[in-house]
């Protein structure tokens, strides 16, 4: 028990600080050691308890992140722009004086992202209570996006059906269908033999609201896999000091 304490403790540090894939490994085989373990294959379930505990921190801070008012429409990385073929229409109309609607419009479908998200946490809790010990060793050996890609495979068609009636519900209570076929009329009337393809807005916005997610999945990732050591703790100490 003490000795899976304290490699979990060490894997869930690393989602607060920065370590490098190479420190990953070390550290636990550095916590193995001591406490008078191997690596071994009777303690593989404790080295992927305490992946699991690290995973499940990341996630959830990432479900956080994107929960958050401006979570979605604050960050660059994720914000839910314009559909493809309505961005050339976006443009002409915000030339024509309906700025503020296209704002309007964009803001609301972020914000119904935003509802959404917070349906992510238990799939990714089931995914990870899930992971097998042979799961758990590909991810902490794998390449740069082998959690990310774990979880893609996992849960996207559970994460798209979950999103997909917060989305329709928050987006209806704000209108934004109504907002959007009087954007593309407007942008039709004013451009001559223009046509705006049907669009299934929800579907959507659920897509991205759920590539927006892995996006975050992989920044946490990614924070552990490269960014250099903070040994700011006694227990980091310890694990880096074999």
């Amino acid at each position: 028990m003490k000795r899976l304490l304290l490699i979990t403790g060490a894997l869930v540090a690393f989602m607060t600080s920065s370590v490098t894939a190479q420190d990953i490994k070390g550290a636990v085989t550095g916590a193995m050691k001591s406490m008078g373990g191997g690596t071994s294959a009777g303690s593989g379930g404790e080295v992927a308890a305490g992946l699991k505990e690290a995973l499940a921190k990341g996630v959830g801070n990432a479900v956080q992140t994107l929960s958050k008012s401006n979570g979605y429409f604050g960050d660059g990385a994720v914000k839910i722009l314009m559909p493809g073929k309505m961005q050339q229409a976006a443009e002409i109309l915000s030339k024509a004086g309906y700025q503020k609607e296209v704002d309007d419009f964009i803001l609301s479908m972020n914000r119904s992202a935003e509802q959404a998200a917070p349906k992510a946490k238990p799939i990714f809790e089931d995914a990870i209570k899930n992971m097998s010990f042979e799961d758990a060793q590909k991810i902490l050996n794998g390449g740069q996006t082998s959690a990310t890609d774990y979880f893609k495979a996992k849960t996207s068609s559970q994460l798209a059906q979950a999103f997909k009636p917060v989305i329709s519900d928050s987006m209806n209570q704000a209108g934004v269908t109504r907002s959007y076929k009087a954007l593309t009329d407007r942008y039709t009337s004013m451009v001559p033999f223009a046509k705006m393809d049907a669009l299934d807005l929800d579907a959507y916005v659920s897509q991205k609201a759920v590539d927006g997610l892995f996006v975050k999945v992989g920044q946490e990732e990614a924070n552990i896999r490269t960014n250099p050591a903070a040994r700011t703790t006694d227990l980091l100490k310890k694990v880096f000091g074999n």
